[in-house]
């Protein structure tokens, strides 16, 4: 048995033709949805990058004791377990969060591993003098990554140079040299189509249109206060990108068909979260609730033991079941704290997996859905207190935990599943930038762009007792529904 994960990062199905676009070039993804079976109901878990990757080893919500941050010592770490079961795992990518202080301890639980350098603004190529830039970019406040980002982008001229080329590249090698073996699981992880939207200039000619704006492929996290002219721009940016992901999705599907592999080999092709792309008159993610062009999410499973193929799936799933499923494939026990469940009989039968999901971002919305309604609960409390930050890695995105922050951690006692170790429970902050929105529900059947905000409050109550409950069972901090404002569980 073999299995292979192609994970993109920032991928909004919105543009992908098996979910309906009929503008953007992706032949591949549509070949992909008829050997496969695609997803209707995937939503995110936890937000974004990192907090994502914890529950793809876990499988378990992360955002509700913490923010982002590594694996922690407690954690049970899928790809380790397999390793442990003499599964061969091995991880190819370009996502440099991996190998910054909030992510430094996911790739080593990994066989082996790589990394291929030089997406958004990672430290990699060193000069000291500043970059030569476009005279017309949006942009030139000096911020790091951005600096760093063109003084990278002119080594990455050819296609083949970029990380992306280079990630599937390595990815394809692996295949290649390890086809004819067996029990093995590679994950090919690319961090496109995230920002900066940067490509080849063919991808680009895909969608050819008049623009006289400013140089624009990289968007702040904020609403949108540029010309539909830019906006409309920034979205052939974004497709283009979408492209060259297609392009190379199409390689592995390739040696999937000379290699016989969809015989004996699982193929998981997915996303960690989606992208705004001037809907709702937002950018990006993670400032304003999580509405379904970033929270729900494409997700294409091949499975060789039922063989289905060219059939949708309505099964309400996330992040966290992909664990399970893979750990089921190899025959290996998962975890007894891990939340997520095997897709197996799913794949099969189209068998239902939950009633309803959570999902957020530490210390923004709790949010909720059950396949039909999503429910945006917004913090109930002013300043948004209490919150904590629970783990017993002291670390941020890029830093560690500042001294003034840790002066204030105390030590708190365990939670079920961190394996009797008590955690440095530390004043925690919402997330920089957050938007202090309202509560927001909505019927995404019947609306699915959200444009009209329910007001049902018999629907409301119903919704907010499915959310007490995952949250009860996910072992919440108890001032999680004091931030909310939901009744605390007894017992």
């Amino acid at each position: 048995m073999k299995a292979i994960m192609v994970m993109f990062d920032t991928l909004n199905r919105h543009l992908l033709p098996p979910y309906g676009c009929d503008w953007v070039h992706a032949p591949n993804f549509t070949r992909l949805a008829e050997r496969s079976v695609t997803f209707d109901k995937c939503y995110v878990g936890s937000m974004p990058c990192m907090p994502a990757r914890r529950e793809l080893h876990t499988g378990r919500y992360n955002f509700l004791h913490r923010s982002w941050g590594p694996i922690e010592p407690f954690d049970d770490s899928m790809p380790e377990i397999l390793k442990e079961h003499g599964i061969y795992t091995h991880l190819v990518t370009d996502h440099q969060h991996y190998f910054e202080d909030g992510g430094g301890t996911y790739h080593t639980r990994y066989s082996t591993w790589e990394f291929l350098r030089g997406q958004e603004g990672d430290p990699w190529i060193g000069q000291v003098k500043d970059p030569d830039m476009p005279e017309t970019l949006t942009r030139r406040d000096g911020q790091p990554t951005w600096r760093q980002d063109w003084i990278n982008r002119a080594h990455m001229k050819e296609e083949a140079a970029q990380p992306q080329a280079r990630t599937f590249a390595a990815g394809e090698e692996f295949i290649r040299r390890n086809h004819d073996s067996d029990q093995w699981f590679l994950q090919i992880e690319t961090f496109d189509p995230h920002e900066p939207f940067f490509t080849q200039q063919h991808y680009k000619d895909l969608y050819p249109h008049e623009y006289s704006g400013p140089h624009f492929d990289w968007p702040d996290y904020k609403m949108v206060d540029e010309t539909p002219e830019q906006v409309q721009h920034l979205r052939t940016q974004y497709a283009a990108l979408v492209s060259m992901c297609d392009h190379y999705l199409g390689q592995v599907l390739d040696l999937m068909d000379e290699y016989q592999l969809w015989d004996d080999t699982l193929l998981i092709v997915c996303t960690d979260h989606g992208f705004l792309l001037g809907e709702h008159d937002w950018w990006a993610k993670i400032v304003q609730p999580f509405y379904e062009e970033v929270a729900h999410t494409p997700l294409f499973i091949w499975d060789p033991r039922s063989r289905r193929q060219g059939e949708r799936c309505d099964a309400l799933v996330q992040l966290i079941d992909f664990p399970a499923t893979l750990l089921e494939y190899f025959g290996v026990d998962r975890p007894e704290d891990m939340q997520g469940i095997p897709l197996r009989e799913t794949l099969a039968t189209g068998q239902p997996v939950r009633e309803a999901a959570l999902f957020g971002m530490h210390g923004a919305h709790i949010n909720l859905t059950d396949g039909r309604y999503v429910y945006m609960l917004a913090p109930a409390t002013p300043d948004n207190q209490p919150l904590f930050n629970y783990t017993t890695m002291a670390t941020h995105m890029r830093t560690r935990f500042t001294v003034e922050e840790l002066q204030g951690a105390t030590l708190a006692e365990p939670f079920r599943f961190t394996k009797g170790c008590p955690l440095l429970k530390v004043p925690g902050k919402r997330w920089s930038g957050t938007h202090p929105m309202e509560t927001l529900l909505y019927d995404v059947e019947a609306d699915p762009w959200q444009q009209n905000p329910l007001h049902d409050p018999a629907l409301e109550a119903r919704l907010k007792q499915q959310m007490i409950e995952l949250m009860q069972a996910s072992d919440a901090p108890a001032e999680q529904y004091a931030r909310m404002g939901l009744a605390v569980p007894v017992g």
